[in-house]
């Protein structure tokens, strides 16, 4: 707890489990404690609404981006009410930073079938469920075993973002590969048993309202980390993950700056564009207002709509080299095989 001081962390700690906010969100709450200390030079308890606003000003001064000054805002506003309980009031005129609204990148149909053929074993099935079930990273990492209903296919989501519960689809096509690597887990986790391992970490005080549930397979990760620690098999590693899938995008030569969220973002469009209806995918993704799940309206564009440059098209031909337009195949393999060479 360097430069800053450490019952406050210790504080905001509880106060984030007591409203059951997640570790990221007290880490990252924790980090601009640290750094609104560090900027001031002064405990945050001797600090004002004034000190607060100059923080937030220095912030926005070194381009900082709008979702950083937010979070920024959200933790001072959160430690000064909950931990500190010195509401800060008015901080002068200092606005929350604008956003900008952002259309997602969205895969092809052809181009997650590509993707997901340069990913093997367990990445792939993670991966095939992001895209084929809408879950984000997190959700699918902490997914345990009784959360998966294979004679309904579904899947249930518990405290996914917002520590909001709820259901989504299980991919008929997925059911046995999902299956064999349930198998895969049961002889892995009878094996940690015999070795005193195999216990998994569960929330709230579950862990002793019901003691033994620990070592329950039921309770045991889908997708568990091949490290034990301290007798615990916590969830798989989400950077892992997503560097597979980024190195998975550069072999398939796919020209997009994509990640993990790209599979929740394809996975959206393609309902939509498959007839779904909009409610329907507002219950699947998660989201709070309709009006989050409608930017994906933005991204599908109307193939009946053509652009008034192929009104010309025969003009703007006869501009081209026919060879060109010939090795149209050529070029394309020739960029996925540069793609494939980047680091």
């Amino acid at each position: 707890m360097t430069n800053t001081n450490p019952s406050l962390i210790d504080k905001l700690k509880e106060h984030c489990q007591i409203r059951h906010l997640s570790r990221s969100t007290f880490e990252s709450y924790a980090h601009w404690i640290r750094r609104y200390y560090r900027f001031h030079k002064r405990p945050p308890r001797e600090l004002n609404a004034q000190h607060v606003h100059e923080f937030l000003v220095h912030l926005a001064q070194s381009s900082m981006s709008a979702s950083s000054q937010n979070q920024a805002l959200n933790a001072l506003v959160f430690v000064y009410d909950k931990v500190l309980q010195m509401p800060l009031g008015d901080i002068g005129a200092f606005a929350r930073a604008k956003r900008p609204q952002y259309i997602p990148v969205v895969l092809s149909v052809e181009e997650v079938q590509r993707l997901l053929s340069q990913l093997q074993g367990t990445y792939r099935l993670m991966a095939q469920l992001l895209y084929g079930t809408g879950m984000r990273v997190m959700e699918c990492l902490t997914l345990r075993v009784k959360d998966i209903d294979f004679d309904n296919r579904k899947i249930f989501i518990r405290r996914g973002k917002g520590a909001k519960d709820r259901i989504t689809l299980l991919p008929h096509t997925l059911r046995p590969a999902l299956q064999a690597h349930l198998l895969v887990r049961l002889n892995v986790h009878q094996c940690d048993l015999r070795t005193g391992a195999g216990q998994v970490y569960l929330p709230d005080r579950l862990r002793f309202k019901y003691p033994k549930a620990s070592r329950e397979f039921i309770w045991q990760y889908v997708f568990a980390s091949a490290v034990i620690r301290s007798g615990f098999r916590w969830h798989a590693s989400d950077t892992a993950l997503q560097k597979a899938v980024q190195a998975a995008a550069r072999r398939a030569g796919i020209h997009k700056h994509i990640g993990c969220h790209t599979l929740r973002h394809s996975f959206a469009t393609h309902l939509l564009q498959s007839g779904a209806d909009i409610r329907t995918l507002q219950d699947l993704l998660g989201h709070n207002s309709v009006k989050t799940t409608m930017i994906y309206t933005h991204v599908r564009v109307d193939s009946k709509v053509k652009s008034p440059m192929d009104r010309l098209a025969p003009l703007a031909e006869a501009n081209v080299d026919g060879s060109v337009l010939a090795n149209g195949n050529e070029l394309k393999c020739k960029l996925q095989e540069s793609m494939r060479s980047s680091p």
